[in-house]
């Protein structure tokens, strides 16, 4: 009887060593499999590809805020980039390709690539940095509480439409018709912002009209002809595909055709735009970031607060204003945040 007990002894002794070496292998396996697993965002650009003489400094903005948070693009983190190449009706296909590569998180600031990623999936989460209301656009159910699997920031870009009439008129007194180049119907954030800036110009009392661009070969120089013969003596641009890859070119035909011009982005100022004024691109895809790595980090978007800026920048380009020999009032130039000479 002793002898079968010690037998036995070894046999379960024997078969301990197994389970316990058996479990020890399996969790070396899982944690190298968990090692290897590297998060991997869908990142969706409205531009076209970035070269050497036309870089992506949002996406650039982006990488920063990963790198200051730990993330080094190709080691811990992978990043697949699609660029919509201004094409509205690209998107719905990028998005589909960045699902089947279950990315764990989609990040864009082209509203139809924002539009499109909300009808394509309820499960990846969306971090978004969007011009347009998020609440109006029915993108989250509210600021504080996204509801959803999309959040992100706002840039309040149309809500800043009526002070940027507003400066406008404080630069050129007697503003009295003012042409806005847009993307037309075809471009869905392009038309919220031209009925924002006919809200903002009914109630100031100045006439619009409306400078149409189309997505394939826009007619710039017939919308400053147009614009002319109308008796304009203003322009807006509204931020846009057609705008942004073609702001040199419009920003040299406002020079040409001295007419004073407001800008939705503060590159455009770079470019030879008189104005702008609004909140810091850059900056807000940097802290893009942030909102990814909350979500990495288990964050449920519906948990997390859509970010609005809490500053907004009015820049001047004051050889612009000299080219056309406009004179930049004081008090106007006393609250630029940055002047171009």
């Amino acid at each position: 009887m002793p002898s079968r007990t010690r037998c036995e002894l070894k046999k379960i002794g024997l078969f301990s060593i197994l389970v316990t070496a058996a479990l020890l292998t399996f969790a070396v396996i899982t944690e190298a499999q968990q090692a290897k697993k590297i998060p991997r965002i869908g990142y969706l650009s409205g531009t076209s590809a970035p070269t050497i003489a036309t870089p992506d400094l949002y996406a650039e903005a982006f990488r920063q805020g990963l790198r200051d948070l730990g993330y080094i693009e190709g080691k811990n983190i992978l990043i697949e980039y699609r660029y919509a190449e201004g094409e509205p009706d690209r998107p719905p296909n990028l998005v589909a390709e960045l699902v089947q590569l279950k990315v764990d998180v989609l990040v864009s600031g082209y509203f139809p690539a924002i539009l499109a990623a909300k009808q394509a999936t309820m499960t990846i989460p969306v971090v978004v940095v969007t011009a347009q209301d998020p609440v109006a656009t029915r993108l989250v159910d509210s600021l504080a509480r996204p509801g959803g699997n999309i959040t992100g920031l706002t840039l309040l870009t149309r809500e800043l439409s009526g002070k940027r009439l507003e400066f406008l008129k404080e630069v050129v007194p007697k503003l009295s018709r003012v042409g806005v180049l847009w993307g037309g119907t075809n471009a869905p954030g392009s038309a919220i912002g031209f009925k924002e800036y006919e809200t903002a110009a009914r109630a100031m009392k100045v006439q619009l009209q409306s400078l149409e661009l189309q997505r394939s070969n826009p007619d710039f120089e017939g919308a400053f002809r147009a614009a002319a013969k109308r008796g304009t003596n203003g322009l807006i641009m509204i931020r846009n595909p057609v705008v942004n890859r073609n702001m040199k070119r419009i920003t040299d035909l406002a020079i040409k055709n001295r007419t004073p011009s407001m800008c939705e982005r503060s590159n455009y100022v770079d470019a030879g735009c008189l104005m702008s004024y609004t909140s810091n691109d850059a900056e807000s895809f940097r802290r893009a970031a942030i909102y990814v790595d909350k979500i990495l980090k288990g964050t449920k978007p519906a948990d997390l607060p859509v970010e609005q800026p809490m500053k907004f920048e009015l820049v001047i380009n004051l050889k612009t204003a000299k080219q056309i020999g406009l004179t930049i009032p004081p008090n106007v130039l006393a609250r630029a945040d940055k002047v171009i000479k």
